[in-house]
């Protein structure tokens, strides 16, 4: 059976890979592009930049000097010196006229450069009565004045070192000391491989991410919308096949060209980048000592290894956006957004002093840039490749989880406009009420974490504490606008209703009976990933180093509402509409674990996000989880800004005093909680949820 599904999954293979192949513009961005086009720009941008410069050393350049009361040292300078026999541009050199405009003249490129001279006058403190100034008028959107403008600079400088020497010997003193009293020089302790890998880490991962995502998107275009448009599709699921057994036969098709794509771009971007290094080591501007190509093998092999994992993610991704269009051109409107925040991310590359640690090690796109750049220069650890690879890997698994969902849904891949993305749909032909689609919590999801990570990111930079208030209102009026403008009943997707103290009451038995698990649960973490856990400690205690009301309204009582109507509104009202409710409740754990981007966090979150999930779905109201939320995150400001209060009522959190013993008795104690509280709810609302579990 296992032979035959092989089989199968390999004959779907070659037809995909031949249909594909048959594309010409996807011959064309695999090896087109890279092979000839790159090396072609590279040969002729160099040719315009040797002509320009050619141009400007051979070119004849107008300067006017205006020297008042006949005193011309300046322009006998530039007319006798003699460092000018070796040059090739010409200086056609004149003394202004007065009353002329010469400053116009320079405006409307007549001439290239005005030179005015005036004997300064003691009108500040820092003038000295008799000193010659040199007022140099250029047009910096002119390539000729500005050249010209360098030229007069240089020998301004030139005679300005030659006036001082002689004033110094003049009053026999020490020229040479008195003008550099001190003697310096810099040197370079960076080898040889790490001078090429800093060149090359700054340019490669943004071409390698550009040329991926170029690389698969016209073969994701051509194996989902362009069979909708073909009419194949219909077709191909008439076939004794799988959608699993398909969908893996596509997918490996668009990852294949992909990352034929990618190393096709890198060898040809990187034997360029090769090339001006080589020049610029020829030139004396860098020094490259013994290196070869031998020296960068590891972190060629583990560049290697991370451009598969991030082909299988970017494959994915790009196959889960195109698949919701009809046609060719709806594909194309789809993958911009795409592209846009992949070539915005991909910048991440250029930018100084950006450490591959912590959440930068989890954040998609932006881990491979720096993966690759540390790699270069050798500056990388076990830990954050492991980070990088394993989280690239989960995405694509992700990714390809949400591809079989769609092939699984004839609503999305026929776009029938009831199970769909509603957001491109004509708003006059949605329905009122109902809930959101799977498609569209998807979708707001992608949204959501994208401005978070980058949006929310910069604006917690910016402000502090203050930035992530808006980080917050991004959590819920992405979802509210969504849901505004897809007319869906907001009461029914929020659970907007009332509910009864009993169910209160459960709902604060389970949680926290949670908050202890999650205390055990953390303590685990923690001794397993202490770089992890030290990371999500200093990035939460930045926040909690603040007044103890800010830090709790911004802690405690927003997460209490935006996340909520997020994840158990939103997402949830999405999830147990399509899923059964144990699935529903673990997709949208798992989603707001992911959201919170910590490893060490992240099983405590899921955790606490499952249990929210559980008060919503048997109160049937979200007003309890927000209640509980505020009481978690209360209580570790509480904790955080009064902890000796804290030992007094709970002496066994102590670190002096905690052992194993009194661990399990938290740990067991808290399930017991949970378990007791589950059954209050349950019992309670048994009721009301059968129609909903039926």
């Amino acid at each position: 059976m296992k032979n035959k599904n092989n089989k199968i999954i390999r004959t779907l293979f070659k037809k995909e890979l031949l249909d594909v192949l048959r594309d010409k513009k996807t011959v064309i961005m695999m090896l087109v592009v890279p092979v000839i086009l790159y090396p072609l720009i590279f040969i002729a941008a160099l040719g315009i930049m040797s002509f320009v410069q050619d141009n400007l050393e051979t070119s004849t350049y107008n300067i006017v000097i205006d020297a008042e009361e006949d005193k011309s040292e300046f322009y006998d300078y530039l007319t006798g010196n003699s460092n000018f026999s070796d040059k090739k541009y010409v200086l056609k050199i004149t003394h202004a006229e007065g009353g002329h405009d010469y400053e116009a003249d320079v405006k409307k490129e007549d001439i290239d450069v005005y030179v005015e001279c005036k004997t300064q006058s003691n009108t500040k403190d820092t003038d000295i009565e008799g000193r010659i100034q040199y007022n140099v008028y250029y047009l910096s959107s002119s390539t000729n004045s500005n050249y010209a403008s360098e030229i007069v600079y240089k020998q301004l400088e030139e005679m300005n070192k030659k006036k001082s020497k002689k004033i110094l010997l003049d009053e026999n003193l020490d020229a040479e000391y008195v003008l550099n009293p001190i003697v310096y020089k810099y040197k370079n302790v960076a080898s040889g491989k790490q001078s090429v890998g800093s060149i090359l880490g700054s340019v490669l991962p943004f071409l390698l991410i550009i040329s991926l995502l170029m690389g698969t998107m016209y073969p994701a275009i051509d194996t989902t919308a362009g069979e909708k448009e073909r009419g194949t599709l219909e077709t191909l699921l008439t076939l004794p096949v799988t959608n699993r057994q398909m969908i893996i036969g596509k997918f490996l098709t668009v990852a294949l060209i992909g990352l034929i794509s990618a190393l096709l771009n890198i060898i040809s971007l990187g034997s360029i980048v090769i090339y001006m290094t080589k020049i610029m080591k020829d030139n004396g501007l860098i020094h490259l000592g013994n290196t070869s190509v031998i020296s960068f093998l590891p972190a060629i092999l583990i560049g290697i290894i991370a451009i598969l994992a991030f082909s299988l993610f970017i494959s994915a991704i790009t196959m889960c956006v195109t698949s919701f269009a009809k046609s060719y051109k709806e594909a194309n409107n789809y993958i911009t957004p795409l592209m846009m925040v992949v070539l915005f991310t991909g910048y991440i590359g250029f930018v100084p002093n950006v450490s591959l640690d912590g959440v930068m090690a989890l954040v998609p796109v932006a881990n491979i840039c720096l993966l690759i750049k540390n790699l270069l220069i050798f500056k990388i650890t076990v830990n954050s490749v492991a980070m990088v690879l394993l989280s690239n890997v989960l995405y694509a698994f992700l990714a390809i989880m949400l591809l079989s969902k769609i092939y699984d849904s004839e609503s999305i891949l026929f776009n029938d406009g009831r199970g769909g993305l509603q957001l491109f749909e004509k708003r006059s032909n949605l329905k009122k009420g109902g809930v959101p689609t799977v498609s569209d919590a998807w979708f707001t999801l992608l949204v959501v974490f994208v401005l978070v990570i980058y949006v929310g990111g910069l604006l917690q930079t910016s402000f502090g504490i203050y930035g992530v208030i808006g980080t917050q209102l991004i959590i819920v009026m992405i979802p509210l606008l969504m849901s505004i403008y897809t007319k869906k009943d907001l009461k029914e997707t929020y659970s907007f209703k009332k509910c009864k103290p009993v169910k209160v009451l459960g709902s604060i038995l389970l949680i926290t009976g949670t908050i202890f698990v999650g205390m055990i649960i953390s303590s685990i973490v923690s001794q397993l990933f202490p770089s992890s856990r030290s990371a999500a400690d200093d990035s939460v205690n930045e926040i909690l180093d603040n007044g103890f009301l800010l830090t709790l309204f911004v802690v405690a009582l927003l997460p209490a509402v935006c996340e909520e109507m997020m994840f158990r509104g939103y997402i949830f009202a999405a999830a147990r509409k399509k899923y059964r409710i144990v699935p529903a409740i673990i997709f949208v754990a798992v989603c707001f674990g992911i959201y919170h981007m910590s490893l060490a966090r992240f099983f405590v979150t899921a955790l606490l996000g499952a249990m929210l999930c559980v008060v919503v779905y048997y109160t049937g109201s979200i007003f309890p989880s927000m209640l509980m939320h505020f009481a978690n995150n209360a209580f570790s400001v509480v904790a955080y800004h009064y902890p000796n209060a804290v030992l007094k009522v709970m002496p066994f959190l102590d670190d002096q005093y905690f052992n194993l013993g009194i661990g399990a008795a938290v740990f067991v104690g808290g399930v017991i909680l949970m378990v007791v509280g589950i059954i209050i709810l349950r019992r309670k609302s048994s009721k009301s949820n059968e129609t909903a579990v039926s």
